[in-house]
């Protein structure tokens, strides 16, 4: 079976991943079970380059192909905020789930609801430096002010789906799985599913 090795030291992102790819023919690597301690400055000018800069340093240290992303949740009142510096948003030291959460919410108070929002996500797929392929996929909600949810991570237990009537972190895995921004990223990757299948 194939390897991929996923540019990410987070668990649960990692988790997600192999999730969403469970269909493919491919065997999903985390970085630590190679021995590597990486982290890639994302400096890019949006959710593409920050993936692809994770990508290039994840291929450079492996020669493995490498599947990287990069999300962020993005809210329209905020202008965009935190969006690329979703997980860095809280000033706090060493900053958990809950706290980005309690800073965004501290960021909205007394401004008018409903607080609209998008999630992105922007995934990469690279087989060496001259192939890769990429994807981008968002889901349309709302920030509520009311933590819900215990099936999920970052901000999933304050972003609403209008539509479900339930945050992300309500709707659980199997939810995710298929509608997740990161999910539909992945899910018309075409390189990765390519790849995935050719000499089987």
């Amino acid at each position: 079976m194939k390897k991929v090795l996923v540019a990410s030291n987070n668990d649960h992102k990692f988790q997600e991943i192999t999730a969403i790819l469970e269909h493919l023919p491919v065997q999903l690597i985390k970085p630590s079970d190679l021995g590597l301690n990486l982290h890639p400055a994302e400096v890019g000018d949006n959710y593409y380059e920050n993936s692809l800069l994770k990508a290039k340093a994840f291929h450079l240290a492996s020669g493995m192909p490498v599947l990287a992303d990069d999300s962020g949740l993005e809210v329209d009142i905020l202008g965009g905020e935190p969006g690329l510096h979703s997980h860095r948003y809280s000033p706090k030291p060493g900053a958990s789930d809950h706290d980005r959460c309690l800073f965004l919410l501290s960021k909205l108070e007394g401004k008018p609801k409903p607080w609209l929002a998008t999630f992105h996500c922007h995934a990469v797929f690279m087989i060496d430096e001259g192939l890769t392929g990429d994807n981008h996929g968002s889901v349309r909600g709302e920030i509520t002010d009311e933590f819900r949810g215990t099936n999920g991570f970052g901000y999933d237990p304050i972003f609403f789906v209008r539509a479900e009537g339930k945050t992300m972190a309500e709707l659980g895995s199997a939810y995710k799985n298929q509608h997740s921004h990161r999910a539909r990223a992945l899910a018309d990757l075409t390189l990765l599913k390519a790849w995935a299948f050719t000499n089987q």
